[in-house]
């Protein structure tokens, strides 16, 4: 699967990026991981989100 979204992010073009966010559940407290492919320019207020 990551071999897919990298080569469109090849083809699409230098202004996105894949961004892995990991996130804690409230009812388990067991991480898990988020995966979004987001433009440059978003991936510091989506870092920064709770």
């Amino acid at each position: 699967m990551a071999k897919k979204v990298v080569a469109s992010l090849q083809t699409a073009g230098k202004n996105y990026t894949k961004v892995i966010k990991m996130v804690r559940s409230p009812k388990t407290g067991a991480y898990s991981f988020k995966e979004s492919v987001l433009h440059v320019e978003d991936v510091k207020n989506y870092l920064a989100k709770k």
